[in-house]
């Protein structure tokens, strides 16, 4: 690493350590917010305010046009990731506690590692199918791991529904940040999926006329800190690092959505949805490792005449 790389890779580092922490509280916020505002209405308020705070930085500079091909892009981020993701997600935490909501999604890495695979090229060496089965093994556990049935068993489907909007998400962004600037990106992104989720505004209009102020206040935090912030330093470290790495850093965000939600909600997830958990991001973890190239034999040679 030279010493201009060293300072870059500092401030990357430092932005998912923003990231992570701030998408860690969003589990715990949702699931809080959750009690008194629908999935849909949720996403929307969230989206909103990212939307309205990333606007308001993005026009007092300097702006790039997404050119037309990045547009194509930026329709499948916003639409899956801000969109989907954040109503499956949303959904999902109505049926299943914050930290087993957060281990689930966290299958997200191994998703992209797979879409990598199909869509570029890069094959499926022998880790990744490993890694597969394990992961798909702790779905299945943290699946069964309460006997409530059906709307548990939902809750999961929504989550990895929520975890491959992410992981197509992360696809179609990575491109993007080679382009045009990360905060850009994250604005146009939010708000392509504001937009799409415009159909839930009668339900958040009267929610909200319903609704608690502290409640208000958490779906202002999620929009401005988990949304507006987290994806802004988010894209910020992956426009300076690859997918696949940046992917690696969210294993950070279950252990710590099992804190706070211990701490603020006094919930943990059930025994049997721990060893799911761990199943799943040890699977994540064998899918990322790379096997050692073997050494290349020596052997002496002399200089040409």
């Amino acid at each position: 690493m030279t010493t201009t790389d060293r300072p870059q890779s500092v401030l990357a580092a430092g932005a998912a350590a923003v990231t992570v922490v701030l998408w860690a509280s969003a589990f715990v916020a949702i699931r809080h917010v959750g009690h008194e505002f629908s999935a849909g209405a949720l996403s929307l308020g969230r989206l909103l305010v990212g939307s309205l705070l990333l606007g308001a930085f993005v026009f007092t500079r300097p702006r790039r046009w997404p050119a037309k091909r990045d547009w194509k892009l930026l329709l499948v981020c916003g639409l899956l990731w801000f969109g989907a993701y954040n109503v499956a997600l949303n959904e999902a935490e109505q049926r299943l506690d914050a930290g087993t909501a957060a281990m689930l999604v966290n299958i997200g890495p191994l998703l992209i590692a797979l879409l990598a695979g199909v869509l570029l090229g890069e094959g499926f060496p022998r880790q990744l199918v490993i890694g597969s089965i394990a992961a798909f093994g702790g779905v299945v556990l943290i699946g069964t791991s309460s006997s409530e049935g059906k709307a548990e068993t939902w809750g999961v489907i929504l989550c990895v529904a929520a975890a491959v909007a992410y992981a197509i998400g992360v696809v179609a962004q990575k491109p993007l940040l080679g382009r045009l600037p990360a905060l850009e990106v994250t604005w146009l992104a939010c708000t392509i999926g504001a937009i799409s989720c415009l159909p839930f505004a009668p339900a958040l209009i009267s929610e909200t006329a319903d609704a608690r102020a502290s409640t208000i206040w958490w779906i202002v935090f999620l929009g401005a800190f988990p949304t507006a912030l987290a994806f802004t330093t988010w894209a910020y470290a992956l426009a300076r690092t690859s997918a696949g790495r940046m992917g690696a850093t969210t294993y950070l965000v279950p252990p710590l959505t099992i804190l706070l939600a211990w701490l603020l909600l006094d919930e943990t997830p059930a025994p049997l949805a721990f060893a799911g958990g761990a199943l799943c991001l040890l699977g994540v973890a064998i899918s990322r490792t790379r096997r050692r190239a073997p050494a290349a034999p020596t052997s002496i040679t002399t200089a040409p005449d």
